[in-house]
Parts: structure tokens; sequence; C-alpha cells
């Protein structure tokens, strides 16, 4: 409280004690907490959670942000960006245990309206963050505005692309996968913006790495803007894992068992999830969310219940390229979502009665013919092409169960990419089920343009590549039709890099697979 609000309530006669001021001026004299910025997610038709974490010293060594004790927060919601019309409001303690972080699970809202939110503590007050509701289910809304990020290497350049996707003013944004990156860039080779912090590996080093990202003022403002929902890939944990393996051999389980408990609790400290999801030994974060009988995201963890990688070798269990024959890769039991996600996606194909349908998960989902050094036929182990018999009862399922307008969402490859997705997956004769967008990265390098240009001729199933822009995708979905806009930025190492678009595609109600716009 400054000077001149003292003197007026003091003219008011309020008569408060000279302890209480002084009360007040040492909590203002505190660091300000709300450096992460706040967020909100895991929207419902009658509410959503908001988040934020207290840490007055984000990238203090022991991961703790800078406090100690527990401390008690103020949160309110209003129906106005001002927040002179308050309608919930409540207090919440944030523990150290996990990391002051505090998810605040919202209910009894009306459906498919803003609202704006704002949090307290240590004497100071969070920005205000504005979060959405989801229409009725039984409402027929008229059109459904979506982003979709991955990729976000802090040392590769700037969070721009953030920033225009905020502007965009979708109705959620989508976060598949590589929210953070757990390693460095090595000294030797160039970096945008180094940080100095070690490769995240316990606890501590994970809650740094997601405190260093949250404090970009280009990812808070799409936070603070945009109601999101979130998946993870691999470097949330370590580059091309899967389950509960290693990409290295040498690294006993256990020890892997201990990195990835740490870097899941991270996670969740830093995601505004709803409670239930994250009391189980194992983070549920598969669901789906449904606008009213427009559209319904299906989002997926193609990560945490993998089969064990198959045609690994003394070197490596992660990504490389093996004979398509090799040893197990084909095997009917081997799953890349695990038989229990698998059976409740199927379920929801069966039962599901909207316009459109959304996949969202974090790799591209068609298959690519690749060549060995040698020239002989390949496939890459670590995405679909290492899970065949999955792939093909997914769209084995969206085929029999005449799942309306499917459409999926991927990332991971730091590319554009826009496939048709065929009944039988290597058969390009067999019919299209499905329409495919992959989003480039927001800052991580792009694959070798040239090498995967030339594997097109053998993959007529891709519509489009592209591997030299970063960028996002932007969707607009309306009853007729989805429109997919490749959202490109001018420049990674800019803050200030301007928006762009590298192409425009089209699907049609009734009618799988992507035309230009």
């Amino acid at each position: 409280m400054n000077t001149s609000r003292r003197q007026a309530l003091g003219l008011l006669g309020l008569g408060l004690s000279a302890s209480w001021f002084a009360g007040c001026s040492a909590r203002e004299s505190q660091p300000d907490p709300f450096t992460l910025g706040v967020a909100s997610g895991d929207p419902t038709p009658d509410g959503f959670v908001i988040w934020t974490r207290l840490a007055p010293d984000p990238l203090a060594a022991n991961g703790l942000g800078g406090l100690r004790s527990p401390v008690e927060a103020r949160w309110e919601v209003a129906l106005d960006p001002g927040l002179r019309q308050v309608v919930q409001r409540g207090t919440v303690t944030a523990h150290p245990q996990a990391a002051f972080s505090l998810p605040v699970t919202l209910s009894g809202l009306a459906p498919g309206r803003p609202y704006w939110y704002r949090f307290t503590a240590l004497g100071h007050q969070s920005r205000i963050g504005r979060a959405t509701t989801l229409p009725p289910p039984a409402s027929a809304p008229q059109r459904l505005k979506l982003v979709a990020a991955s990729c976000s290497h802090y040392e590769k350049g700037f969070f721009s692309a953030y920033r225009h996707m905020a502007d965009e003013q979708p109705d959620l944004a989508l976060f598949l996968g590589d929210y953070i990156y757990e390693y460095n860039v090595p000294l030797r080779l160039p970096a945008v913006r180094r940080h100095g912090l070690p490769e995240a590996q316990d606890l501590a080093g994970y809650r740094r790495r997601y405190a260093l990202y949250r404090t970009d003022p280009d990812l808070q403002y799409l936070h603070a803007n945009v109601t999101s929902l979130l998946t993870w890939d691999d470097h949330e944990v370590q580059n091309d894992y899967s389950a509960a393996w290693s990409a290295d051999p040498t690294v006993s389980p256990v020890a892997f068992a201990r990195r990835r408990q740490a870097a899941y609790q991270a996670f969740r400290e830093h995601a505004p999830l709803r409670a239930w999801r994250t009391q189980a030994a194992q983070t549920r974060l598969y669901d789906r969310w449904r606008f009213g009988d427009l559209a319904e995201i299906h989002l997926l963890d193609g990560r945490q219940y993998r089969s064990e990688p198959a045609c690994t070798t003394p070197q490596t269990r992660g990504g490389h390229l093996v004979a398509p024959d090799c040893p197990g890769l084909r095997d009917a039991w081997r799953s890349m979502l695990g038989q229990a996600q698998e059976n409740w996606l199927m379920d929801g194909f069966r039962h599901n009665s909207t316009q459109w349908n959304l996949i969202a998960q974090d790799l591209l989902l068609a298959p690519l013919r690749q060549r060995l050094p040698n020239g002989e036929p390949a496939r890459w182990t670590d995405g679909w092409d290492g899970y065949p018999a999955t792939r093909e009862r997914l769209l084995a399922a969206m085929a029999d169960s005449r799942l309306a307008n499917p459409v999926t969402l991927g990332g991971d490859i730091h590319s554009f990419w826009v496939t048709d997705l065929h009944r039988e997956p290597e058969n390009e004769a067999s019919p299209v089920v499905a329409s495919e967008f992959v989003g480039t990265s927001i800052t991580s390098d792009g694959p070798e343009y040239r090498r995967f240009q030339a594997l097109l001729p053998e993959n007529p199933q891709v519509r489009f590549f592209d591997s030299r822009q970063r960028g996002y995708l932007a969707l607009e979905l309306t009853r007729d039709r989805l429109q997919v806009d490749l959202r490109t930025i001018s420049d990674r190492t800019r803050p200030d890099a301007e928006r762009g678009t590298r192409a425009s595609f089209v699907v049609e109600a009734g009618r799988p697979g992507a035309i230009p716009a």
C-alpha cells in the first residue's frame, strides 16, 4: 500500500493502528511471488482450473522458488476484466511439498462464457487471467477456434509464437508435448539465450526448468489469456524415453523410475489439472472435452503407457531407423497407448455424437517410409511407426465406428505435415479415414528439409511438408468445414518476430482429406 493510500484511509477515520501499517509495509517489502504468472485449464461447462505458483526467487537452487513455509493465498473469480463483479472467492494454502503451486478447481459457473480471476498472497496480487467454460453438452455451437503448439526449447529462441497464438483469440490452446527441454544446448554450439542451469534430472532440476520457461513473458501472456489443455511427449522427462524405459540402456530401471517420478511431479505442479488426475500413481492426462454437438477433443498420452520399444540395440532404446520386418516391431500385442487407454478411446468412438472429432496427441501418426544408409526400406522406432499395430487398430476403429469427421493433430517432428490417414495405413489404395495436421516447433531446430523432401515420392499419403520455419497450428471449425492455417514466425532469434502463414488447408465435413484453402 502506498503513502497516498494510507493518508486517504486516515482521512476516512478508519482508525487503523500503526502496527497494522507496519505489518502491511513489511509484507509489501517482500519480492513479488507471482513471477510465473497464472494459467487456466481443464475446462467443463460449469468450471475450470485456475493455477499459479508462488516463487519470489523462481530459479532458487532447491527448486522451491525462494519460500520455505506454507503460505495462504486468496483467489477471486469475476464476470468482468476489472473484477468488480466477483462471483466466487476463497483461500488456499501453498505447501513446499508441491513447490508452492496453487491449482484451484472451480465449479458452479455458467457455461460457454469467459471469466476473469486473480490471486493474492504475501502482500502482492497476480496479474488478472482470463478463462472460459465449455458450452452446454446439448448446445449447438457454430464455431470453435483452437491453436496447437509443441517443442519449445528455451535456448533455441524466443517464444514470440506464443504471443501470436494468444492474439488469435482462440477458445482453447493445445500443448502437444515438449513444453520444456530437459537438456541444454552444448556450449560448443550456438544458442539464442543460454540459461546456465544444469540438465534437469531430479525434482529440483525439473522444477527450476519449468520455472525458467514460465518466466517467459510470451508464454505467460498466452496462459493468462487462453484456457489450455496439455499432454506431454518425451522431453518433459528424457529424449526418446518410453514408459518405464530410459532411452539409455545403461541406466537402471530403478534410477530411471526416480527420474521419471520427479519429472512427472514437476509437470503436475506447473499444469492447471484437476486433482483427480494427479492422485493415482500415474498422472492421468488422456480425456475428452466436448463443445456441444460441434466437436469433441480426444486428448491422448503417447508416452506413459507404451510397450517396451522394439528393435533396441546395446547403444539405444531410443528412436533409430530399422528394417520394417525387425523382430517384434509388428507384434499385435504391442501398444503405443496401453490397453486401458486404447479401450477408452475406442469406446469413445463408438458412443460419439459430435459433428467433428479431433484426436490430439504428440506425434506424426501417418506412416513414413524412410531408407537405411544402404538404401534398404526403414521405419523410425520412437513414433507411431514403432507401434504399427496400434495405428492399425486406431484407424480401423475410426472406420468401423463411422466416427464423424476425424482429424488428428500432432507435434514432435519440428515441421509442418499434412497427411491422409488410410483405413490400411500403408496401403494408399484403401479409403482415407481421417486427415492429419502436425505443427512445426515453437523454437526447436527442424529436421533436414532436403532429406525429408526426398522421401515424399515414396510417401503419397503426405499432402504437405516443410521443416524450414517455426510456428504453430491455428484451427477454425464450423459445422461444414475445418480450416487449418500453418502459422509461422519470421525469426525465432527475435522477441518481436512477426506472424505469417505458410499454407492453409480445408477439410470439408463428410469428405476426409485436406485440400489447399
